[in-house]
């Protein structure tokens, strides 16, 4: 569990009910039903709009993150590399095999697979690197979706204001009903630009650099997959992987 964006987003949510309520404000009259559902409803039609089918929904598989982020071990990757080196130059890229089957990520297995296959060098470069090029724009297109919908939000909050006010002035002569439509207004207007800073951007920023991190393990194991195919020894395998460290 990623304690720093639960943290993120709790501090957010409190300074504003703390903004709100400490000058007298009855933070639940900031829900309004008919505002939410213009603002959410028209950012979600919208970026459903502008997306297929594949990548919206890998977009909302990829909310995981957000708050189980992740973890790319490069120590134990350098690590995994070293002893996998170590057994190909003593009993031959055979030895691997049973790694290859117990291995969790599909990327490194695969690598694994194509060494134990006897693929040419070049044959598992390209290989790895073009799934990994795929892969990779395929998460920051379902981080885009996000984005876009940061975009959309104050926009369709606008739309919200305006249809509250119209819903306003056509009744002048009914106060009650008046500040229901006045509400509306001010109250999508809120949830548009709200939605979009405390919500689908971070959540956008956050998968781009979940994104970015993946890569640039898969990036390490990479070459050292194609260093254990070049029979290089585990000493300078790791002296090269070392600049990974960051």
């Amino acid at each position: 569990m990623d304690k720093l964006s639960i943290a993120g987003l709790l501090i957010a949510l409190l300074a504003i009910y703390l903004g709100f309520t400490i000058e007298g404000g009855a933070f639940t009259t900031l829900f309004e039903l008919p505002a939410f559902i213009i603002v959410f409803g028209g950012t979600l039609g919208a970026v459903m709009l502008q997306s297929s089918a594949v990548q919206f929904f890998h977009a909302l598989s990829l909310l995981k993150w957000v708050f189980k982020t992740p973890v790319f071990d490069t120590e134990r990757g350098i690590e995994n590399i070293i002893q996998w080196a170590e057994k190909a130059r003593e009993s031959g890229f055979l030895v691997l095999e049973d790694t290859a089957l117990n291995e969790e990520d599909p990327y490194i297995e695969k690598g694994l697979n194509l060494l134990v296959d006897g693929a040419e060098l070049d044959n598992i470069r390209a290989s790895m690197e073009l799934e990994l090029d795929i892969t990779r724009e395929h998460n920051l297109r379902s981080a885009a979706i996000f984005e876009s919908m940061g975009g959309y939000s104050p926009t369709i909050g606008i739309l919200g204001a305006v249809l509250g006010l119209i819903q306003a002035m056509g009744q002048l002569n009914n106060p009650e009903l008046l500040g229901d439509g006045i509400a509306t207004a001010f109250i999508a207007t809120i949830y548009g630009v709200g939605f979009a800073n405390l919500l689908y951007i971070p959540i956008a920023n956050k998968i781009r650099a979940i994104v970015h991190n993946q890569s640039l393990y898969r990036e390490m194991m990479l070459e050292g997959i194609v260093s254990i195919a070049n029979v290089e020894h585990p000493r300078a395998i790791e002296n090269k992987l070392s600049a990974f460290r960051l």
